[in-house]
C-alpha cells in the first residue's frame, strides 16, 4: 500500500499533494489521524533512524530547547510519537521505499516513483 504521511494544515504539504501526478495514495492526515507505533516502526525499518525523520524545524523543537540536548533515536521515536510536529514532513512510503522530507530533490524522486 502506497502512503503519504502529511499535515492538511501545512502549506508545503498541500502544495506538494496538488502538483503530485495521478496516484493511488492513501493519505494520514497525521493531525487528524496520529501516526501509531506501528506506522513509525515501519517508518524506521524502511529509513534506518528515528533521528531522519524527526524535524528539527518544528516550533517546539526550538521552544522546548531540544536542540541543546543529546537526543538518543530513544528520545526522537518519543517525541514524535507524543506530538504530530515532530515528524519531518511529508513521508511518502512508494513500492516499500520511503521519502521524508520537502526537500525538492525529495519531491522530484517521489513524482517518479508515482509515474511507474
Amino acid at each position: 500500500m502506497n502512503k503519504i504521511y502529511y499535515l492538511a494544515s501545512c502549506d508545503t504539504c498541500r502544495k506538494i499533494i496538488k502538483n503530485l501526478p495521478e496516484n493511488d495514495l492513501v493519505f494520514q492526515d497525521i493531525r487528524q489521524n496520529p501516526i501509531t507505533e506501528a506506522e513509525l516502526e515501519e517508518m524506521y525499518q524502511l529509513s534506518g533512524s528515528y533521528e531522519a525523520l524527526f524535524s528539527k524545524k518544528a516550533q517546539l523543537y526550538k521552544s522546548m530547547d531540544l536542540k541543546n540536548k543529546a537526543l538518543t533515536e530513544a528520545d526522537f521515536k518519543k517525541y514524535i510519537l507524543e506530538h504530530y510536529t515532530f515528524l519531518s514532513r511529508p513521508v511518502f512510503i512508494i513500492d516499500g521505499k520511503i521519502y521524508i522530507g520537502n526537500s525538492q530533490q525529495n519531491i522530484l524522486q517521489v513524482t517518479k516513483a508515482l509515474q511507474k
